[in-house]
């Protein structure tokens, strides 16, 4: 029988025997391809995971509350672009070893470097400011203050990345994600039926209101916090990190994968939960996602009011430390800085020392006084889905380069057709709501 060794990082493989020093011995197959598969799972997860944060909760239970089960379709949609556009970060982080940000200087100069830095880190951190603003709205409805929510929470962030183990971040993230199961649970249970949930995910329907500006902002929204700039540069960033190589392209890409349908599903479980609120709740009327749990609460009772407010905080911490990470690994790549949780806070100040301040930063604006914090949540969406073509434009024209990838690995003609139709999407949402600000009127209220 043939033994197989598995290694914490990688594999090595040279015919039939996997030799790396410091492994473990497996002779099972089946037990061989599933701890290949534990060694590498991880990244893709976490980032497709992390992507249902503060700003999804608000965006997936107001189109719910506000248009039931009339968005589902737009989910369905999006389920292949997650994947394709995530494939192709882990593709070529495996293919460079560097990150995103650091390929886009090298290999478009300067100018373009500087361009995309700057967009990420806008659009970065005016979405870590939605996540603590996420964590204050649900803590206030449990009683919790949010000047003592707030700066336990970043503090807690900054402390996880500064133990400086990517693998005791990685496995506590993981178990972090691990509660979007209880989403799940309570989708079945917001659920009008299955028939119901199937028909309108599979069949695109209108709202009784038509396509308004507000149904039209929606969407932008969502599609804005479905696929977000930040989750290339933390893919890539984080595959390299992790070390991986082409030999365990194929469990990354499972990895991701399982990590799109993950996403895709709580999201409709969000929207089934806002759909729940305005048909179950006598008067609602939306506002932001910790009132409409509060709502649900006096129906359901405050267990389940508790688990929906807990979740929604655990999806700001996932949002925040992912999203933090994004824009220290891109800084720190572009300086030139040490930058890995493999190093200690002596090795890499540079990279903690961004990270520690975006987190501070950000959850410092959320407690001025009176912020409209459920307008900055959708607001940041809307300007996500804005900056995200150019950030695939720059992904398409590297997974286009043999001299990066070689022709094993460089996109085929149909990988160029599916991510050239979601680089015009977007556009075209751009420009709709670009249309929109300028011509207020182009859509019925």
């Amino acid at each position: 029988m043939t033994e197989r060794v598995i290694r914490s990082t990688e594999t090595t493989t040279v015919s039939d025997q996997y030799t790396p020093t410091g492994a473990r011995v497996v002779r099972s197959k089946w037990a061989y391809r599933l701890l290949s598969f534990m060694v590498v799972l991880g990244p893709g997860l976490i980032v497709m995971a992390a992507d249902n944060d503060a700003g999804a909760v608000s965006a997936y239970t107001e189109a719910g509350a506000r248009y039931g089960l009339h968005l589902l379709w737009l989910l369905i949609l999006l389920l292949p672009c997650t994947y394709f556009v995530q494939e192709m970060v882990a593709r070529l982080g495996i293919a460079t070893g560097q990150g995103h940000a650091a390929m886009i200087y090298k290999r478009f100069g300067t100018w373009w470097g500087v361009f995309s830095l700057v967009d990420l880190l806008l659009v970065n951190f005016l979405t870590l400011v939605t996540e603590f603003a996420a964590v204050a709205l649900a803590m206030t409805m449990m009683g919790v203050s949010p000047y003592i929510a707030v700066p336990v929470a970043a503090g807690g962030l900054i402390a996880l990345v500064a133990t400086a183990s990517y693998r005791r971040w990685e496995r506590v993230t993981i178990f972090l994600c691990a509660f979007d199961i209880s989403w799940i649970v309570l989708g079945a249970i917001f659920s009008p039926s299955a028939a119901t949930v199937a028909h309108n995910a599979v069949i695109p329907t209108l709202p009784r209101t038509g396509i308004t500006s507000q149904y039209m902002f929606l969407v932008i929204a969502v599609v804005g916090t479905t696929i977000a700039p930040w989750q290339l540069f933390f893919q890539q960033s984080c595959v390299a990190d992790k070390k991986l190589r082409f030999s365990d392209l194929k469990w990354a890409r499972l990895d991701t994968f399982l990590g799109a349908i993950i996403v895709i599903v709580v999201a409709g479980c969000m929207m089934l939960a806002g759909n729940y609120a305005a048909t179950h709740v006598h008067g609602f009327s939306y506002t932001d996602p910790a009132k409409m749990f509060a709502a649900i609460g006096k129906l359901s009772g405050p267990f389940t009011k508790n688990i929906l407010l807990l979740l929604m905080c655990n999806a700001a911490i996932l949002g925040a430390t992912t999203i933090s990470l994004s824009s220290s690994w891109a800084y720190g790549e572009v300086k030139g800085w040490p930058s890995s949780l493999q190093l200690s806070v002596r090795e890499a100040p540079g990279f903690y020392g961004i990270y520690a301040a975006c987190v501070a930063a950000a959850a410092g604006i959320v407690l001025i006084p009176r912020a409209p914090l459920q307008l900055i949540i959708l607001s940041v969406q809307v300007l996500a889905g804005i900056m995200l073509p150019s950030a695939i434009i720059f992904l398409q024209l590297l997974l286009n380069d043999k001299e990066l990838l070689g022709e094993r690995y460089v996109n085929k003609p149909w990988n160029n057709w599916i991510n050239w139709s979601i680089i015009i999407l977007m556009f075209v949402l751009s420009l709709i709501l670009a249309a929109q600000v300028i011509a207020p009127n182009l859509f019925p209220k």
